[in-house]
């Protein structure tokens, strides 16, 4: 019964950007920590913004504040090493060769969540969340996890094929819609699946009662055979 316990405390310590025990742990003003070099390299990666946010949060900071080693969180984390807690990894939680790999993890990759058909990426549960807090993300369509992102890819112009051409059946990106497919009946692919959803409830809805009218023709003829044998038995 100790081994949750043991998982949840060794997640407490784990830094989000690289999901290992805290290294040379630091701080941040809005109150989350991380490992010094990983925060490092995040922020040189996003020095286009000219600004500092938090990889969690999203909270943006100017100036750059100042990383200082938190010497009290690095001694827990040496407690944890020392009493081995960073062994008992939480399985569960990383992708398999039948799962669908978060592709921002680095090092040991963690399941997916969720995919991303804006970003053609998927996500585990942490590096999802500026999906859920930032309203960049707000008009991304995310689906459950799936590893065929690139079948969404029109192969020709390298664009999300986000429309349904109904004069060749087929998912089309907006170039070629105004190329080889100009002119054609088109509409969105959300529209065209909402519409065919709609089509498919109401064929189940017909196909269902078709068979609750064939059991009740069952149940009559049934009635009517044994009314039929008691009264050549009366007989």
């Amino acid at each position: 019964m100790a081994q949750p316990g043991i998982r949840l405390d060794r997640e407490k310590f784990c830094c989000s950007i690289c999901l290992d025990l805290l290294r040379d742990p630091v701080s941040l003003p809005c109150g989350h920590s991380y490992c010094m070099s990983c925060v490092k390299n995040y922020w040189d990666e996003d020095d286009q913004e000219k600004t500092c946010s938090c990889p969690q949060c999203t909270q943006f900071f100017r100036p750059t504040p100042v990383l200082v080693k938190n010497t009290m969180l690095a001694d827990l984390v040496e407690d944890l090493k020392k009493t081995g807690l960073q062994a008992a990894p939480a399985d569960h939680c990383y992708a398999g060769a039948e799962d669908v790999a978060c592709d921002f993890c680095t090092g040991t990759k963690m399941k997916a969540s969720k995919s991303c058909l804006q970003c053609l990426v998927s996500y585990c549960d942490q590096h999802l969340q500026p999906h859920y807090k930032s309203a960049a993300f707000e008009k991304h369509k995310l689906v459950d996890p799936t590893k065929k992102l690139q079948e969404n890819i029109c192969t020709r112009h390298n664009e999300v094929m986000k429309i349904f051409c109904r004069t060749d059946q087929q998912c089309i990106c907006y170039l070629c819609s105004m190329d080889e497919h100009k002119g054609h009946n088109t509409i969105s692919a959300a529209a065209e699946m909402t519409e065919k959803l709609g089509e498919l409830g109401l064929s189940r809805r017909d196909i269902q009662q078709r068979v609750q009218d064939r059991e009740k023709e069952v149940k009559q003829l049934q009635q009517e055979a044994e009314d039929m044998n008691r009264s050549l038995i009366k007989r």
